[in-house]
C-alpha cells in the first residue's frame, strides 16, 4: 500500500508531539529549585536586577532574571557555566579584588555568604524552577485536519476546463469563457467594448504607470488593422517604464523602504540597489519562481560572473530591509522580533498567509501549529540580518550601525592608504580612551562656559575620527556593500519560545516548512546551510498550491481593481473566497505553463475581451453585482500616487525618464535621524526638486515625499498588496494649494504659450490631450475661453489693487557647532526644521490665467481616474 503525501504529512505531525515531550529537559531537583528560590533569587534581586533585567536595562548585555540570560551571557561571555564556578563570569565579577570593578559597581557589594551562596548554586548546576510548557504544544488539532481537507486554498492546483458559453463569439479567450459562463449563470450581460481613447489610456497607465503621448493616442485611433491593441500591448510590455511600474508593485509587496523605522530611524544608504534589481527583473521577464529564489537565497545559489554574484546578493535585501527597533533594549528579543519580521513578508508575499500570528501560540483561524511558525524560525535564526544594524537602547551617533553585518560585494576594492589608516587607528584609539575616561565622571559632567557639559568635545572628537576611519576602510562606505542575508556561521534548529517570548526557551524544533498543505518532492533541509535555499524550493515548487495562485491573483487585481480573491495578501480562512475559482486555477496553472512569465500573464490578461470592457455601469447591473465581482464592466480606478506625480510631470513636459545613478539616501551615514530634522528635510527638498519617475524618489520610513503623501501611498512597515484609495478634504486641498501642482501647472502653461501663432482654441485641445489624454468637445473649448478671459482680467485689477508686499523679515539664524547641540551625547537634537513652501508666481496676467486652467485640469476627477 502507498501513502498518500497528505498522510505522510499527518503522521509526521503527530508523531512530533513525543518528540517535542522528549527535547523538553529534565525537571529540575526540587531542592535545588528551593534553594534557588530561598537564598539565590533574592541575592540577583536585590544586587542585580537594577542593571540587568527586563524591566531595567541589560547592562553589558547581559540579564540575570533569566537563566538563558545568564548562560549566554553578555558582550564578555557567559556569566553562569553550570558546575564550574570558577569559569563563570558572575561568580568572578562578584569576587574581583579591584573594589572599584567589583559588581555591583553602586551599592553594597555580596557578603561573603552571599558569595558562597552563588558558588553553591553554580556548583551544583544552576537550577532554576522549569519554565512551563503548554500541553497543547505538538499535538495535533481535529479542527486543522478539517481545515486542510475543506478549504479551497490549501488543495491542489486544477487545470479545469473552460466551459461552454451562450454566446461563443463574444470571447477571445478561455478566461473570457470563464467570465462569461458566470454572467450567463447570473443573467447578466457584458456592456460594451472601451472606445480606443479609453483603451489606450487604460493599458498605458496599467502597463507603465504613465499616460499615452498624443502621438501613441492619434497613432492607435488611426490604425485599423486587426492587430492595432496587440502592438500597442507589446510595445509597453518592451519598455523600460513596464518595469519601473510593476516592479514598484513588488516593492510594495516587499515592503520597501530606505530606513528603519520610527523607534530610532536609522537610513539603509544601500537599499536603491535592491530597487534597483527588482525594476531591473521585472523587466527582464525573469521566471517569478526564479525571481523568489534569488530574493531569499541569492546568496546561496550559483552565479557565473562577479556582477552576477553581486545581483543574487542585492536580491536578498528582500530580507533585510524591513522595520527594525534598534532601541530595543535585549538583543535575543531584537533578533527574534527581524525573524518575525522575514516570516511575515516570506509568507504574506508569497504564500498569502498570515503565518506571523503563530508566534506565540496556534493559529487561531488557520492550520498553522506554532511548531510550523518555529521550523521556519529556525531558517531564519541560522541567517545573519546583514542590514547593517545593531540594537541598543539610548544609543547615540554610529552606535547602531554595525558594518560587520552588511553583505559585501565582489567587486574588488583598491585598499586604502595603510598609513593614513594607521595614523587614524591611532588617533581614533587615544580618542575612545579619552572619551572613556571622562564620561560620567564629575569632571565630564560639570558646565563648560558654553553651558554644555565639559566632556561633550571628547564624544564629537572621537565620533568624528570614528567616521573618518570608517570612510576609509568601511567597503559600505566605500559603496560596495548591500543589505541582505547570509548563512549564520551558528547553523541549527531552534526552540518554541513559549508564548512568544524570546527569552522563554521550549522544546526545540527541526526546521522546515508549512504542513497546511502538501508540496510532493520537497527537499529536506541541508543540515550544513541555513535550509533558506530549501525554503525558496518549496515556495516555489510547481506543486505548491498557493504561490502561482497568490501572483496570479496579484496581477488580475492589477489589472482590473480587483483580485479573483479581493484579500489579496490573505488566502488564509478569514480571508475572501475566489469569485472565479476555476478561473484562478487556470489562471495559475496557465501561468506555470508559460515558464512562470509575468509579462506573458499580463499580455494574455489585457488581450481579452473583458479587460476591453467599457466602463459603463447599467442600473441593473449595479444592484446584481455592485461590486463587479462577475466583471460585467471595467471598473474605473483613481490613480495612485506615483501616477498621478509622473503624469502630471509628463503633461508639463518637465518628467525625466532616465534613472539616477542610486538614491538621496546613499549619502546619509548610517546614524539616527529625525524625521522633521535637517536630514529630512535635505531629502524632502531634492524629492520636491527631482523630476525622475517617482519610484526613484527617497523613501524613508516616516519621510514621505510630499507630492505623494496626499493619495495614501504605500504602508512601508507591512506587505501591501493592496493599497488605500481614500476621497478626503486634504486631497483637493493639495491640488489646490501645492507648490508641485501650481509649479508643473505653470510648466504647462508655459509649454502652451511657447508657440505665438496658435489660437488659444487649439492651446485649450493641446491643453486636454496632455492632460486627459482626449480632445475637448466645442462646448469644452467655449467654456475654457470664457474662463481664461474672465480670470486675466480679474487677476490684472486684482495685481493694480494689492499694497505693495511687505519686506520679508530676517529669519533667526540657528547657532552652529557645539552650542546648537543637546547636552546628552546619547541624544540628536530634536529642534524641528521650519517647513517653507514656495511661492509659484506667474510672470503676468496670461500666463497666471493659463496656470490657473491647466490646474483646474490637474485638479479634475477625469485627470485623477482610468475608465
Amino acid at each position: 500500500m502507498t501513502l498518500g503525501p497528505r498522510l505522510i504529512a499527518l503522521m509526521a505531525f503527530v508523531a512530533l508531539a513525543p518528540q517535542l515531550a522528549a527535547a523538553e529537559p529534565p525537571a529540575p531537583d526540587p531542592a535545588k529549585v528551593e534553594f534557588f528560590e530561598k537564598k539565590v533569587r533574592p541575592v540577583l534581586v536585590s544586587h542585580c536586577y537594577t542593571c540587568h533585567s527586563a524591566d531595567t536595562k541589560p547592562a553589558g548585555g547581559l540579564r540575570v532574571d533569566d537563566r538563558n540570560g545568564l548562560l549566554q551571557g553578555g558582550n564578555t561571555g557567559p556569566a553562569v557555566v553550570p558546575g564550574q564556578p570558577e569559569k563563570s563570569l558572575l561568580f568572578k565579577r562578584a569576587t574581583q579584588a579591584d573594589a572599584k570593578k567589583r559588581m555591583p559597581l553602586e551599592g553594597q557589594h555580596l557578603t561573603d555568604e552571599q558569595v558562597a551562596v552563588l558558588t553553591q548554586w553554580i556548583k551544583d548546576g544552576a537550577a532554576w524552577p522549569a519554565l512551563r510548557v503548554p500541553a497543547s504544544l505538538g499535538r495535533a488539532r481535529p479542527e486543522y485536519e478539517k481545515l486542510k481537507k475543506d478549504h479551497w486554498a490549501w488543495q491542489r492546483l486544477t487545470d479545469p476546463k473552460p466551459p461552454v458559453v451562450r454566446d461563443a463569439s463574444w470571447a477571445r479567450d478561455d478566461i473570457d469563457r470563464f467570465l462569461l459562463a458566470k454572467l450567463d449563470a447570473k443573467g447578466l450581460k457584458p456592456v460594451a467594448d472601451a472606445d480606443r481613447v479609453t483603451l489606450i489610456r487604460r493599458v498605458t497607465f496599467d502597463l507603465t504607470g504613465l499616460p499615452p503621448t498624443p502621438a501613441d493616442v492619434d497613432a492607435f485611433v488611426a490604425d485599423d488593422s486587426p492587430r492595432a491593441f496587440e502592438t500597442v500591448v507589446d510595445r509597453l510590455l518592451a519598455s523600460r517604464a513596464f518595469g519601473e511600474r510593476w516592479g514598484r508593485h513588488w516593492l510594495d509587496v516587499a515592503r520597501y523602504g530606505e530606513s528603519t523605522g520610527p523607534s530610532r530611524n536609522v537610513p539603509y544608504p544601500h537599499a536603491w540597489r535592491y530597487r534597483d534589481y527588482v525594476i531591473d527583473a521585472v523587466n527582464a521577464d525573469v521566471p517569478f519562481d526564479r525571481f523568489v529564489r534569488e530574493q531569499i537565497a541569492g546568496d546561496l545559489l550559483p552565479a557565473a560572473t562577479p556582477a552576477e554574484r553581486d545581483r543574487l546578493l542585492t536580491a536578498t535585501g528582500f530580507l533585510a530591509l524591513g522595520v527594525k527597533d534598534v532601541n530595543q533594549r535585549f538583543k535575543v528579543r531584537f533578533e527574534m522580533d527581524n525573524v518575525d519580521e522575514q516570516i511575515d513578508v516570506v509568507t504574506r508575499s508569497v504564500l498569502g498567509l498570515t503565518v506571523s500570528c503563530a508566534r506565540c501560540h496556534d493559529h487561531k483561524f488557520d492550520p498553522v501549529p506554532t511548531t510550523d511558525y518555529y521550523a521556519l524560525a529556525g531558517i531564519f535564526t541560522s541567517s545573519d540580518n546583514c542590514a547593517g544594524v545593531r540594537n541598543k537602547m539610548g544609543g547615540g551617533g554610529l552606535d547602531y550601525y554595525d558594518p560587520a553585518m552588511l553583505v559585501t560585494l565582489t567587486t574588488d576594492l583598491p585598499p586604502p592608504p595603510a598609513e593614513k589608516v594607521d595614523k587614524l587607528r591611532v588617533e581614533v584609539a587615544e580618542a575612545k580612551k579619552a572619551w572613556d575616561a571622562i564620561r560620567g565622571t564629575p569632571e565630564g559632567l560639570a558646565l563648560a562656559p558654553n553651558g554644555l557639559p565639559k566632556q561633550r568635545p571628547f564624544r564629537l572628537k572621537y565620533e568624528k575620527l570614528q567616521g573618518d576611519l570608517l570612510a576609509l576602510t568601511d567597503p559600505a562606505a566605500r559603496g560596495h556593500a548591500v543589505h541582505g542575508v547570509r548563512d549564520a556561521k551558528a547553523i541549527g534548529d531552534t526552540a518554541v519560545r513559549i508564548r512568544g517570548e524570546a527569552e522563554k526557551l521550549g522544546p526545540v524544533v527541526p526546521r522546515g516548512f508549512l504542513t497546511a498543505f502538501d508540496v510532493p518532492g520537497t527537499a529536506a533541509v541541508n543540515p550544513r546551510q541555513s535550509g533558506r535555499l530549501e525554503l525558496a524550493g518549496w515556495l516555489t515548487s510547481p506543486k505548491n498550491p498557493l504561490t502561482p495562485r497568490v501572483i496570479a491573483n496579484r496581477v488580475w487585481q492589477h489589472l482590473f481593481g480587483r483580485g479573483i480573491v479581493a484579500t489579496v495578501d490573505n488566502f488564509g480562512a478569514t480571508g475572501d473566497t475566489p469569485s472565479h475559482p476555476e478561473l484562478l486555477d487556470h489562471l495559475a496553472t496557465r501561468f506555470v505553463r508559460d515558464g512562470w512569465s509575468v509579462k506573458k500573464l499580463v499580455r494574455t490578461v489585457v488581450l481579452t475581451r473583458a479587460y476591453q470592457l467599457g466602463s459603463d455601469a447599467p442600473a441593473g447591473h449595479r444592484v446584481a453585482d455592485p461590486a463587479n465581482a462577475l466583471v460585467w464592466r471595467h471598473s474605473p480606478r483613481r490613480l495612485d500616487a506615483e501616477e498621478i506625480r509622473d503624469a502630471t510631470l509628463a503633461a508639463a513636459g518637465r518628467l525625466d525618464p532616465k534613472r539616477p545613478a542610486a538614491s538621496p539616501a546613499k549619502d546619509l551615514r548610517m546614524i539616527e535621524m529625525r524625521d522633521n530634522g535637517p536630514e529630512a528635510r535635505t531629502i524632502n527638498e531634492q524629492a520636491d526638486t527631482s523630476a525622475r519617475r517617482s519610484v526613484y524618489l527617497p523613501l524613508l520610513r516616516g519621510v514621505i515625499p510630499r507630492s505623494l503623501e496626499a493619495f495614501d501611498p504605500v504602508e512601508q512597515s507591512l506587505v501591501s498588496g493592496s493599497r488605500d484609495t481614500t476621497t478626503v478634504p486634504g486631497q483637493a486641498l493639495y491640488l489646490l494649494n501645492s507648490s508641485f501642482v501650481r509649479r508643473q501647472s505653470l510648466a504647462l502653461a508655459d509649454r502652451l504659450l511657447a508657440g505665438k501663432d496658435i489660437a488659444d482654441a487649439d492651446r485649450v485641445r493641446q491643453a486636454y490631450q496632455l492632460v486627459l489624454g482626449r480632445a475637448p468637445t466645442e462646448a469644452e473649448i467655449g467654456r475654457a475661453g470664457t474662463f481664461l478671459a474672465e480670470y486675466e482680467s480679474a487677476y490684472r485689477e486684482q495685481v493694480a489693487a494689492a499694497p505693495p508686499e511687505p519686506a520679508k523679515p530676517a529669519q533667526p539664524v540657528k547657532p552652529k557647532g557645539p552650542a546648537a547641540q543637546p547636552a546628552n551625547p546619547d541624544e540628536i537634537d530634536q529642534t524641528s526644521e521650519p517647513v517653507v513652501e514656495e511661492a509659484i508666481r506667474p510672470k503676468d496676467a496670461h500666463t497666471a490665467a493659463w496656470l490657473a486652467f491647466t490646474q483646474a485640469l490637474f485638479a479634475s476627477a477625469e485627470f485623477r481616474y482610468v475608465k
